[in-house]
Protein backbone atom coordinates (compact mmCIF):
# COMPACT_ATOMS: atom_id res chain seq x y z
CA UNK A 1 0.00 0.00 0.00
CA UNK A 2 2.99 2.42 0.45
CA UNK A 3 3.64 1.65 -2.84
CA UNK A 4 0.19 3.04 -4.40
CA UNK A 5 -1.48 -0.12 -4.14
CA UNK A 6 -5.10 0.85 -3.63
CA UNK A 7 -8.66 -1.96 -3.41
CA UNK A 8 -10.80 -0.08 -4.99
CA UNK A 9 -13.73 1.99 -3.78
CA UNK A 10 -16.58 -0.36 -2.30
CA UNK A 11 -14.43 -3.61 -2.37
CA UNK A 12 -12.32 -5.36 0.16
CA UNK A 13 -10.32 -8.21 0.30
CA UNK A 14 -10.95 -11.32 2.73
CA UNK A 15 -7.97 -11.48 5.35
CA UNK A 16 -7.34 -13.98 8.10
CA UNK A 17 -6.94 -13.05 11.59
CA UNK A 18 -3.30 -11.86 11.21
CA UNK A 19 -4.33 -8.75 9.30
CA UNK A 20 -5.68 -6.22 10.82
CA UNK A 21 -9.54 -5.23 9.87
CA UNK A 22 -10.13 -2.15 7.60
CA UNK A 23 -12.36 -1.23 5.65
CA UNK A 24 -9.94 -2.42 2.83
CA UNK A 25 -8.99 -6.06 4.40
CA UNK A 26 -11.92 -7.66 6.51
CA UNK A 27 -10.57 -9.81 8.97
CA UNK A 28 -12.96 -12.37 11.05
CA UNK A 29 -14.25 -11.82 14.27
CA UNK A 30 -11.38 -12.97 17.15
CA UNK A 31 -12.93 -15.03 19.85
CA UNK A 32 -16.04 -16.15 17.62
CA UNK A 33 -16.30 -19.76 15.98
CA UNK A 34 -14.74 -19.71 13.02
CA UNK A 35 -13.33 -23.05 11.44
CA UNK A 36 -15.74 -25.13 9.19
CA UNK A 37 -15.06 -27.79 11.87
CA UNK A 38 -16.47 -26.17 14.74
CA UNK A 39 -19.91 -25.84 12.78
CA UNK A 40 -19.77 -29.65 12.02
CA UNK A 41 -21.60 -30.71 8.78
CA UNK A 42 -24.91 -28.27 9.14
CA UNK A 43 -25.41 -29.61 12.81
CA UNK A 44 -24.35 -26.75 14.41
CA UNK A 45 -26.15 -23.25 12.64
CA UNK A 46 -24.37 -19.72 13.15
CA UNK A 47 -26.17 -18.31 16.34
CA UNK A 48 -25.42 -14.95 15.96
CA UNK A 49 -24.24 -12.40 13.01
CA UNK A 50 -20.95 -12.57 14.08
CA UNK A 51 -20.92 -16.55 13.47
CA UNK A 52 -22.63 -16.43 10.20
CA UNK A 53 -20.06 -13.63 8.83
CA UNK A 54 -17.22 -15.84 10.42
CA UNK A 55 -19.09 -18.85 8.85
CA UNK A 56 -19.05 -17.24 5.28
CA UNK A 57 -15.65 -15.94 5.48
CA UNK A 58 -14.18 -19.60 6.40
CA UNK A 59 -15.91 -20.65 3.28
CA UNK A 60 -15.21 -18.00 1.17
CA UNK A 61 -11.48 -18.20 2.28
CA UNK A 62 -11.68 -22.04 2.32
CA UNK A 63 -12.59 -21.91 -1.55
CA UNK A 64 -9.44 -19.22 -2.32
CA UNK A 65 -6.94 -21.67 -0.24
CA UNK A 66 -7.77 -24.56 -2.74
CA UNK A 67 -7.31 -22.25 -5.81
CA UNK A 68 -4.11 -21.09 -4.63
CA UNK A 69 -3.06 -24.44 -2.99
CA UNK A 70 -3.67 -25.77 -7.35
CA UNK A 71 -1.97 -22.94 -8.51
CA UNK A 72 1.26 -23.87 -6.11
CA UNK A 73 1.86 -26.88 -6.46
CA UNK A 74 1.65 -26.49 -10.39
CA UNK A 75 4.18 -23.51 -10.14
CA UNK A 76 6.32 -24.32 -7.17
CA UNK A 77 7.99 -20.91 -6.98
CA UNK A 78 5.10 -19.39 -5.66
CA UNK A 79 6.36 -21.06 -2.23
CA UNK A 80 9.26 -19.20 -2.00
CA UNK A 81 10.53 -15.99 -1.82
CA UNK A 82 12.78 -14.88 -5.02
CA UNK A 83 15.37 -12.22 -5.42
CA UNK A 84 13.75 -10.77 -8.42
CA UNK A 85 12.82 -7.55 -8.14
CA UNK A 86 9.58 -6.56 -6.85
CA UNK A 87 8.28 -5.18 -10.51
CA UNK A 88 8.72 -8.51 -11.48
CA UNK A 89 7.94 -10.54 -8.32
CA UNK A 90 4.19 -9.41 -8.72
CA UNK A 91 4.19 -10.60 -12.15
CA UNK A 92 4.65 -13.94 -11.14
CA UNK A 93 1.25 -14.78 -9.35
CA UNK A 94 -0.58 -13.25 -12.89
CA UNK A 95 2.02 -14.89 -14.85
CA UNK A 96 0.98 -18.35 -13.61
CA UNK A 97 -2.72 -17.85 -13.26
CA UNK A 98 -2.91 -17.40 -16.67
CA UNK A 99 -0.98 -20.27 -17.71
CA UNK A 100 -2.84 -22.03 -15.59
CA UNK A 101 -6.49 -21.24 -16.80
CA UNK A 102 -4.92 -21.55 -20.45
CA UNK A 103 -4.30 -25.23 -19.03
CA UNK A 104 -7.67 -25.69 -18.10
CA UNK A 105 -9.22 -23.86 -20.73
CA UNK A 106 -7.45 -26.66 -23.11
CA UNK A 107 -8.29 -29.55 -21.19
CA UNK A 108 -4.82 -30.44 -19.89
CA UNK A 109 -4.06 -32.66 -18.29
CA UNK A 110 -3.64 -31.86 -14.29
CA UNK A 111 -3.51 -35.74 -12.63
CA UNK A 112 0.84 -35.88 -12.75
CA UNK A 113 0.42 -32.82 -10.21
CA UNK A 114 -0.59 -35.73 -7.79
CA UNK A 115 2.62 -37.26 -8.08
CA UNK A 116 5.16 -34.21 -8.06
CA UNK A 117 8.23 -34.03 -5.73
CA UNK A 118 8.83 -30.77 -3.93
CA UNK A 119 11.14 -29.29 -6.03
CA UNK A 120 11.68 -26.43 -3.50
CA UNK A 121 12.75 -27.01 -0.27
CA UNK A 122 10.35 -26.43 2.64
CA UNK A 123 12.85 -24.60 4.22
CA UNK A 124 12.83 -22.12 1.73
CA UNK A 125 9.46 -21.17 2.13
CA UNK A 126 8.50 -17.52 3.24
CA UNK A 127 6.79 -17.62 6.83
CA UNK A 128 3.87 -15.15 6.97
CA UNK A 129 3.33 -13.07 9.77
CA UNK A 130 0.97 -14.43 12.73
CA UNK A 131 -0.87 -11.72 13.01
CA UNK A 132 0.22 -10.95 17.20
CA UNK A 133 1.05 -7.48 15.81
CA UNK A 134 -2.78 -5.84 15.01
CA UNK A 135 -3.25 -2.61 16.34
CA UNK A 136 -7.32 -2.54 17.02
CA UNK A 137 -6.95 1.06 18.29
CA UNK A 138 -6.15 3.08 14.73
CA UNK A 139 -9.26 4.39 12.57
CA UNK A 140 -9.07 2.24 9.88
CA UNK A 141 -9.74 -0.66 12.30
CA UNK A 142 -12.71 1.19 13.33
CA UNK A 143 -14.17 1.76 10.19
CA UNK A 144 -13.24 -1.47 9.30
CA UNK A 145 -15.32 -2.94 12.04
CA UNK A 146 -17.96 -0.86 11.56
CA UNK A 147 -17.88 -2.18 7.67
CA UNK A 148 -17.99 -5.77 9.18
CA UNK A 149 -20.67 -5.02 11.28
CA UNK A 150 -22.99 -3.93 8.89
CA UNK A 151 -22.49 -6.65 6.79
CA UNK A 152 -22.62 -9.22 9.36
CA UNK A 153 -25.84 -7.53 10.15
CA UNK A 154 -27.63 -7.65 6.93
CA UNK A 155 -26.66 -11.16 6.20
CA UNK A 156 -28.02 -11.78 9.60
CA UNK A 157 -31.29 -10.67 8.36
CA UNK A 158 -31.39 -12.33 4.94
CA UNK A 159 -30.52 -15.44 7.09
CA UNK A 160 -32.91 -15.21 9.75
CA UNK A 161 -35.73 -14.65 6.53
CA UNK A 162 -34.55 -17.48 4.81
CA UNK A 163 -35.24 -20.36 7.90
CA UNK A 164 -38.75 -18.65 8.34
Amino acid sequence: MSKGFQVPLGKFYLVDGGYANTPSFLAPYRGVRYHLKEFGSGRRRPQNPMELFNHRHALLRNHVERALGVLKKRFPILKVATFHMLENQVKIPIAAAIIHNLIRLLYGDEEWLDHQPDNIPPSTYVVLPSGDELDDLNVGSVQGNTLRDTIAQEMWVQYQQHLH
